[in-house]
C-alpha cells in the first residue's frame, strides 16, 4: 500500500517507503495532493516528482536507482560538437531561455515517445509548471532557428540542482543542442548534477548514469538549500565550457562522483 497525501499537509512519506523493483510500479511513493508550487517545492527538494496519466490521481515517484547527468561528464560526441559549432556560427541560430516556456511545455507534451501512446504532461501539469515558471523556478532552454522554435527542454532549478523534466525537437539535434546549452549553464553556475529521473539509452549515450538513491539524497541535502543562480540567461560565450577536457566524449563517471 502507498500513502494518500493529506491535503492540509505538505509532508511526504520517507523515500524508503517507495515501491521496490519487484513491484508493479517501482519507485511509486504516494498519491493524491495537488500541484501547487508549495507542494511541488516540498517534493522536488526531497527528490520526489509527479508522474501520472489521464484519469489517474496524482502519483508521486522516487525511483531507485536514479538516473543523473553530471555536468562534468557530459559526452559531447564529435558529430554533436560539429553541429553546435555550426549552430553557434550561423546567423539566425540562437539559444533563448524562458522566452517561450508555455510553448515548450506544450511541445514536450505532444512529442512522440517510443512505447508510449499518450503523455504524462497533461494540461493541468502544464498549467502547474507554468505557474512555477512565473515564480522563477521552472526554466525552458530553447533552440531557435530563423525565428522558429526548433527544439528545447524544461526543468526545475532549486538551489544548485537542476531537475530535467522533458525535451522535444522539431529539427535534427535541436533538443541535444538545448541540452548542451543547459550543461554550459550548469558549469557556469556551479550546478554539478542534472537529474534525469529514469534510465533511457538516449541519456546514457550523453553521459548520464544510474546511482543509488542514498547518494542522490545526500547530494540533494547539500545543494538544494544553496542560493540558486541569479540568472539563467544564455550568452554565446558560454559555449566555451564545451571546450573543457572534462566535457569530451572520453570522460566517464567514477565511483567518487556519487559521494556527497
Amino acid at each position: 500500500m502507498i500513502d494518500w497525501l493529506d491535503e492540509a499537509s505538505l509532508d511526504f512519506p520517507p523515500s524508503a517507503q517507495a515501491l521496490g523493483p519487484d513491484s508493479d510500479a517501482p519507485g511509486l511513493l504516494a498519491a493524491g495532493g495537488d500541484l501547487s508550487p508549495a507542494r511541488l517545492q516540498a517534493a522536488y527538494s526531497r527528490g520526489i516528482f509527479p508522474w501520472y496519466g489521464d484519469g489517474q490521481p496524482i502519483l508521486w515517484w522516487y525511483p531507485d536507482p536514479r538516473m543523473v547527468l553530471q555536468a562534468r561528464h557530459f559526452k559531447l560526441q564529435r558529430s554533436l560538437r560539429k553541429t553546435i559549432n555550426r549552430f553557434a556560427a550561423t546567423p539566425g541560430c540562437e539559444i533563448r531561455v524562458d522566452s517561450a516556456t508555455q510553448q515548450v511545455l506544450a511541445a514536450c507534451a505532444n512529442a512522440p515517445r517510443e512505447g508510449q501512446a499518450g503523455t504524462w504532461i497533461l494540461p493541468e501539469m502544464q498549467a502547474a509548471y507554468l505557474r512555477w515558471a512565473r515564480l522563477g523556478v521552472v526554466h525552458s532552454i530553447e533552440t531557435w532557428i530563423d525565428g522558429e522554435l526548433a527544439g528545447g527542454l524544461y526543468g526545475v532549478n532549486l538551489g544548485r540542482m537542476f531537475f530535467g523534466e522533458s525535451m522535444f525537437m522539431r529539427r535534427t539535434d535541436a533538443s541535444k543542442i538545448a541540452l548542451a546549452a543547459l550543461v554550459c549553464l550548469c558549469r557556469e553556475h556551479g550546478v554539478e548534477w542534472i537529474d534525469c529521473q529514469q534510465n533511457t539509452g538516449h541519456l546514457a549515450s550523453l553521459g548520464a548514469f544510474e546511482m543509488p538513491r542514498s547518494a542522490f539524497e545526500a547530494h540533494l541535502a547539500r545543494t538544494v538549500a544553496q542560493v540558486a543562480p541569479a540568472s539563467w540567461a544564455f550568452h554565446p560565450k558560454l559555449w566555451r565550457h564545451l571546450q573543457a577536457e572534462s566535457g569530451t566524449e572520453e570522460s566517464t563517471p567514477t565511483q567518487r562522483d556519487t559521494a556527497p
